[in-house]
């Protein structure tokens, strides 16, 4: 078996660990899976023509300038000859070609579908703060291009200095606290681990990754500790402890 290509977004953290929460999905799946794959790194500014290059679907937007626009994560998949766009259809696709260890355990791809869509709508509010440190991660250019990007959907300023920038988040966690309060085990479906769980803690490490130490420490309390918790709990169910 060949080894997928996993296409991720370049950062200048330490190591260029996976900050985003989109591709940090799929790696999640591929190593709870056990797939053999590589990643290559694509910086932010330079996305749109990489992944153009390489036969990738656009996602159905144009631009300012009304050029199409690609996005990351993308996978590869040389036994096949397969090309996926987006984290959930990259999932999907790795559930039905490689179906050993389920990630949508009791055929439950519709609701775990529906619950990606909520847990969307319910963190999109808290975006601001969580920008403005990931535009500090990235090179000039890109960390430029991710601003114009990005705050055509979500409004500048991006502030991080004041408790109300990080209201939203907190308000948030909140509710996903009450989704894990309903279940009998420590996973969204009691005892059963799934890909729910990973879209929670994909977010999770995206926080982790990009936020300064007293605002991760400050995220990671709330709940009484619940999102280290998960994060970890997650991390060593996917081989990444």
């Amino acid at each position: 078996m060949q080894p997928l290509v996993l296409y991720d977004i370049l950062s200048e953290l330490p190591g260029n660990d996976s900050w985003s929460p989109s591709p940090i999905k799929p790696r999640f799946v591929l190593r709870y899976k056990n797939i053999p794959f590589v990643t290559l790194w694509v910086e932010y500014a330079e996305i749109s023509i990489a992944m153009k290059s390489i036969g990738a679907t656009p996602i159905g937007r144009k631009d300012r300038h009304g050029a199409d626009v690609y996005t990351i994560p993308v996978l590869s998949d040389p036994n096949t000859g397969a090309i996926i766009t987006d984290s959930l259809e990259i999932t999907s696709y790795l559930e039905k070609t490689y179906p050993e260890k389920p990630i949508f355990p009791n055929n439950s791809e519709p609701l775990i579908r529906a619950l990606d869509s909520t847990h969307f709508s319910l963190i999109l509010p808290a975006f601001k703060p969580l920008f403005a440190r990931s535009a500090e991660i990235l090179s000039p250019a890109s960390g430029k291009f991710f601003t114009e990007a990005r705050s055509a959907n979500v409004s500048l300023p991006w502030g991080v200095g004041h408790d109300d920038d990080w209201d939203p988040l907190e308000k948030m966690y909140n509710t996903v606290y009450e989704w894990y309060q309903k279940t009998d085990g420590k996973w969204i479906m009691g005892d059963t681990f799934s890909y729910a769980d990973i879209i929670v803690a994909s977010f999770l490490l995206w926080h982790k990754r990009v936020v300064k130490e007293d605002e991760w420490a400050r995220i990671s309390s709330w709940n009484g500790g619940k999102w280290a918790q998960v994060l970890a709990d997650v991390e060593q169910e996917c081989n990444l402890a």
